[in-house]
């Protein structure tokens, strides 16, 4: 048996809803999330459900692929930043990158992230 690298606790009970347009990535992150602690209240593929999703009340934080097709996710992003509710940007895109300008100051990780990287985001995403 292979022991993780990281507490198995760190996130315990925190609710995650997850945006992620890639079924594989979107499984990936809900396991390492899962095996941190933390409970996935949905994966949402599109920017739609994520619209829809953003406004409930069932989740603390949120990790959320940058591009979702030929879209991004910064009108979810936004509408979280209007709620209060932190999130973290997972992307295959550099941090320089003109279309992250607005997030520069959010938790921003690049794929592939380990898990450890991306459960430290969570983390210093939720005590901001």
């Amino acid at each position: 048996m292979v022991q993780s690298t990281y507490d198995h606790d760190q996130l315990s009970g925190v609710r995650v809803l997850v945006v992620e347009d890639d079924a594989l990535l979107a499984m990936d992150l809900e396991a390492t999330l899962v095996e941190a602690g933390a409970v996935v209240v949905e994966l949402c593929q599109t920017l739609d459900e994520a619209m829809l999703r953003a406004d409930a009340a069932d989740f603390a934080v949120a990790v959320l692929d940058f591009g979702l097709g030929s879209e991004t996710v910064s009108p979810v992003a936004r509408r979280l930043v209007n709620r209060g509710i932190p999130f973290v940007l997972h992307t295959g895109k550099s941090r320089h990158e003109p279309s992250l300008a607005e997030w520069r100051d959010c938790s921003i990780v690049a794929k592939p992230a380990s898990p450890r990287a991306l459960v430290s985001a969570v983390r210093t995403a939720l005590s901001r």
